[in-house]
């Protein structure tokens, strides 16, 4: 397979998982080759093709992964703790706020006093 035909095939995310492993293993067998033709000397053209090679690797490579991170998201939406790397990043002291629940709880004690001394109606 050409590495234009190999680039436009890995841009659909909506292949599924054993294609892209299968295009995977294509796109790295035909990287060795043109790695083996440099070595030995091989023509101009086929140098200059490995750089669009290696970028169609990466390019699987970060559709696997994004597949990949999603489906986890999926997993683990209903769960009560999600992994660091897939919590949103937002900032520092953003992180650190506490929740709008814990934040609305009241302690014993205010619950005491205002059932006490509740608001008078006039």
């Amino acid at each position: 397979t050409s590495a234009s035909e190999s680039m436009e095939a890995v841009v659909s995310t909506q292949s599924t998982g054993d294609e892209l492993v299968k295009q995977l293993e294509e796109l790295k067998a035909e990287l060795s080759t043109l790695q083996v033709q440099k070595v030995t000397g091989g023509a101009t053209n086929k140098l200059s093709k490995i750089k669009d090679v290696r970028k169609s690797i990466a390019r699987c490579h970060t559709v696997l992964r994004t597949n990949q991170r999603d489906n986890l998201r999926k997993f683990y939406l209903k769960k009560k703790y999600m992994p660091l790397d897939l919590r949103p990043k937002k900032t520092r002291a953003i992180r650190r706020q506490l929740t709008t629940h814990v934040a609305g709880l009241k302690t014993l004690l205010q619950q005491k006093k205002d059932s006490h001394f509740s608001q008078r109606v006039y």
